[in-house]
């Protein structure tokens, strides 16, 4: 899976617990830091927590991939999940609206969040022998 599907499966799987303003950008020729953020509020810690939960579940229960860290404790209005080239944000609206991370990056690129197409799996006739 790339980095950009990655993201794009983030988004979608937010999506899917009501998370609003939900923005992907692509930041790989700005910073070092991952290839893309993707940024979405909840309305409530418990809703944050849920949105979270989404993610974290369907990517492992689909494709086996885990975030490398999680930060954000239970009572926090700030959730952050790490998967190396995309880092997952979900803030609540005044938390979002004051670090502003989309001013920050505002020369990034907006990726469409539309569903991605699932990756592609190894088959054996793709395999080459050495």
């Amino acid at each position: 899976m790339t980095s950009k599907q990655l993201a794009q499966w983030c988004a979608w799987f937010a999506d899917n617990r009501k998370a609003e303003n939900i923005t992907i950008l692509d930041i790989a020729k700005l910073s070092s830091v991952a290839d893309f953020f993707v940024i979405v509020s909840g309305t409530s810690e418990p809703h944050l927590r849920a949105i979270k939960r989404e993610i974290t579940d369907r990517l492992q229960v689909d494709f086996g991939i885990q975030a490398n860290a999680v930060d954000g404790g239970p009572n926090t209005n700030w959730q952050v999940l790490d998967f190396f080239d995309v880092i997952v944000h979900i803030m609540e609206p005044e938390v979002r609206e004051s670090y502003d991370l989309e001013g920050l990056w505002k020369d990034a690129p907006r990726i469409n969040r539309r569903k991605p197409a699932a990756p592609k799996k190894k088959s054996a006739s793709n395999v080459k022998a050495d």
